[in-house]
């Protein structure tokens, strides 16, 4: 995995300004609302519950790594079926929130299977139903691409998690190598338009825009997997 200090985060080396600009307009045309979002994955929950397997071989090891040391009391923004659920032995309680409840049947039974010490709960991550400084540790993974307004689901993030704990991310991204970068923008507005995620965006440069202190960031994977480190302010 190759890394990049968070004053100087790896970039894309081969993107002009007009390219950027056709992204964000992509992007900005419509913002599916978080309704919509809930049906698009009660669509696919039982299909994303099959893949556990399949996800355990691909994204399995960065989920490891960037969680594994989560510690404390763990909120799992966007939990979905519970994929993060097996990376989370250090720590003290799992909450797990998701817009869907179809998703959530499942991370129910994920929590069950590992026996971990912890609920998940049908929530909104743009309006976090808990107080302010409530978990130690706060984490997301391939989340910040669908959410109607990823700036205030971060904000949100940061408003829960205790002074001096951590935010963690696993996000996607839009790919250093240029023909995976040209797939992801020819593909960005029907897979939004079907599934309700960003092909193409950029999550450290969204969780710049939202003010929260990055304090290391990394890519592997052709650029495709980013890894996130941030400090509540």
């Amino acid at each position: 995995m190759s890394s990049s200090n968070s004053k100087e985060p790896a970039r894309p080396q081969h993107r002009t300004h007009t390219d950027t600009t056709d992204q964000q307009q992509s992007v900005q045309r419509r913002s599916k609302s978080a309704e919509e979002i809930a049906d698009a994955y009660a669509d696919v929950a039982d299909k994303l519950a099959r893949w556990r397997q399949l996800d355990r071989l691909f994204a399995g090891r960065y989920r490891r790594r960037q969680f594994e040391h989560a510690t404390g009391r763990v909120l799992d923004v966007a939990c979905g079926t519970g994929r993060n659920f097996g990376y989370l032995s250090s720590a003290s309680e799992v909450i797990g929130i998701d817009i869907s409840n179809e998703t959530l049947a499942h991370a129910r039974g994920e929590l069950d299977r590992l026996e971990l010490d912890g609920t998940v709960q049908q929530m909104d991550a743009q309006a976090l139903d808990f107080p302010d400084d409530s978990f130690d540790t706060v984490i997301s993974s391939f989340s910040t691409c669908t959410f109607p307004d990823p700036i205030s689901a971060l904000h949100e993030m940061e408003r829960v998690c205790t002074p001096g704990g951590e935010i963690l991310l696993l996000e996607h991204r839009r790919s250093d190598a240029t023909p995976l970068a040209w797939l992801q923008d020819w593909r960005a507005n029907s897979h939004y338009e079907k599934n309700g995620c960003r092909l193409n965006h950029d999550p450290l440069e969204t969780v710049e825009q939202a003010g929260i202190p990055v304090e290391n960031a990394s890519t592997a994977f052709f650029g495709l997997v980013t890894t996130i480190e941030a400090t509540p302010r």
